[in-house]
Order: structure tokens, then sequence, then C-alpha cells
């Protein structure tokens, strides 16, 4: 039966069920962000013959009835197992996608992000008025759970990633000096290091608290004398040929001016430098947002309408390349949510 002729009790009750979808997918991001924020996921994992409900209130020190809730909702939306109804183990690569931080198909921190006010909450009070926020105006927990998101994609990145940019691995392999822009946390950063001991770094950032808490991981790493660190926006890079590789994860599309930003980043770079933007690929029309990745990337717009940008399609950073002068641009994706950008001086 064709559309054109669908019975519109049939159609209506169709569209009833994509609705109730989203709602059921809504449930599933709470009962994930619990289970992942309060233990649960991860005592059940370390039961590798599963664990019932009342045992795993009692050593978690959780309420019973409460916990019994959950496994059921965890069941329902297929974080968890169970043959009887009453023992319950993770389900399949569980363990990974949403426990193991290393993991580069870790997506264990989009369900702790995307419950956070600052995500729609914020948004729905400021519908009215379009008013904006920064960085600055988030809770340290946001900015937390942000750069949970961000780590899969340096885990990607780095090396495997990079390694696909011609020429770039054995730049990187000597004593090159590279510049992470808006490094946040500091993982990227952290990454490098352990990939390529022999290269010199350089952190810059424009938020203070994100820089301490940098300085205080590289401090216990024992690496803080190989990584500087920089307290600027990108639109201030003042370097002149002084970098041979610059990167830039998830963070392009929020630059204040971008033309200013590659210009500056050009100029920064010696000549045959790499400039490497790893972001978010954002369907290029409308008509390709009704994808699962596109919905996500949807949802991570609320969050960047807030902040005053949005997110680009990839070919957006390619003809960025373009217009500045980079020589050997490409692009490649390297999942569904993520993509690469390059190009040299």
């Amino acid at each position: 039966m064709t559309q054109a002729t669908q019975n519109p009790q049939e159609a209506m009750q169709q569209q009833a069920g994509k609705f109730l979808s989203q709602v059921a997918g809504y449930v599933g991001v709470r009962t994930m962000e619990i289970g992942i924020s309060q233990g649960l996921l991860a005592e059940i994992g370390a039961n590798e013959k599963g664990v019932t409900a009342t045992d795993l209130a009692k050593t978690l020190k959780l309420d019973a009835m409460y916990v019994a809730v959950w496994c059921r909702a965890a069941y329902a939306s297929e974080l968890l197992e169970s043959a009887d109804g009453v023992t319950f183990t993770l389900a399949p690569f569980v363990d990974k996608l949403l426990l193991d931080r290393d993991f580069p198909g870790y997506i264990g921190g989009m369900p702790q992000v995307v419950v956070q006010p600052e995500f729609f909450d914020v948004f729905k009070e400021n519908l009215p008025t379009g008013k904006n926020i920064w960085w600055n105006d988030c809770s340290p927990t946001f900015i937390s759970m942000v750069s949970e998101t961000g780590r899969p994609f340096y885990n990607r990145l780095v090396p495997n990633g990079l390694s696909q940019i011609a020429g770039l691995p054995e730049v990187l392999a000597g004593n090159a000096k590279v510049l992470d822009l808006a490094c946040g946390s500091g993982y990227g950063l952290e990454r490098l290091a352990e990939t390529y001991p022999t290269a010199s770094l350089v952190g810059l950032d424009g938020d203070a608290y994100s820089l301490g808490k940098v300085k205080e991981r590289m401090t216990e790493l024992g690496i803080q004398d190989k990584v500087e660190l920089v307290e600027s926006t990108l639109e201030d890079i003042s370097a002149v040929e002084e970098y041979d590789a610059i990167l830039i994860n998830i963070s392009m599309h929020e630059c204040r001016d971008i033309e200013q930003v590659a210009e500056r980043v050009h100029r920064a770079l010696k000549p045959g430098g790499y400039f490497v933007i790893s972001d978010f690929p954002f369907p290029a029309t409308t008509a390709e947002c009704r994808t699962v990745p596109a919905r996500v990337l949807c949802g991570i717009q609320f969050f960047e309408a807030l902040i005053g940008d949005q997110l680009m399609p990839t070919q957006a950073f390619v003809d960025l390349f373009n217009r500045h002068s980079f020589k050997n641009v490409s692009s490649f994706d390297v999942t569904p949510v993520h993509a690469v950008s390059y190009g040299q001086k």
C-alpha cells in the first residue's frame, strides 16, 4: 500500500509510533545516564555471572525498589540482558561503548552531557529572547561532560586519523612543534604527548578554568615541562611560521571569526605545515537530517545556538581551506558523527 492510498487511521498510528519511539529514546538516555553516573552499569559489568537488583542495591548502598525499577528500564532499553527476569548482565558491548573511556567508539559521555541544564533547559528559557551564554557561564560539571564527549574524538584522531594524512605522521614523529587549539581539558595534549614523545606541544584555550585543569593534569602525568599553555582566543593567535602542525578538535565551528582564525593559523604554520580540523559533519541540507547521527547532531545545535554558533558541513571547512590558500586540501569521514578536514601551507 503506497503512502498516497494508505488508510488515514493507519497513517496516524504509524506517526504516533514514531513519536512514542522518541519518548522511549528519552527514557533510554535518562536510564543510561543514571546507570553510568551512579555506578550501576559498572557494578553489573564486574559480575560476569550477573547480579540481582537486590544484591546490586546492597553493594552500592542504594534503595532496593529504586534499583529494581532502574534494572527493568535498563533491560527495556537493551542496556541489560536477563534470562530469568531476576539476574542481570550487561548487554553486548555496553562495557566498551558506555564504560570504556579509552575506546575509540566510546559514547558514554553523550547521555551525561545532554541531561545537563545547559543543553536544552537554558535554550528553552532563552527561546523568547535569543540570549547567548558563553563557556564561562557554564557549570564545571557541564564542561567536564563536554570533555567526556570530546575524548573519543581525540582517541580516533590520534594517531589513526592523523595517519591518513599523507606526510603528517613522519612530521609528528620528529621534533615537530604542535599547537592544539581550544585544548579544553587537555586530553588531546595527553594523547599527543603519549603518541609523539619527541614533539613539543602547545595548548591554547580561551577558558582559564579549563587551562587550570590542564595544568593539573599535565603535572600529574609529569609532562608539564613539555607542554606550554596559552590563554587566548583563537582569533588572537600571534605566532608567525612557528608550528609544524596545528590541530583543532570539535571547536572550529565555534570561532567568533572563522575567516580570521584560518588566516592566523596559516600565518602561524611553517611552510608545508599542516592544519587539521576534527569536527562534527553536520548535514548540508535539511533533507539529510532524518538519520540517527544527524538527529544527534541536531540536538547538539541547541547548545551551539546558545553560544551563538552552529555546527557546519564538512564541505564548509574544505571551502575555508581553499579560500585561505592551503594546498593538498581534502577530508574524510571517521564515523557518521566525526569528520576530518585538512590542508597544508
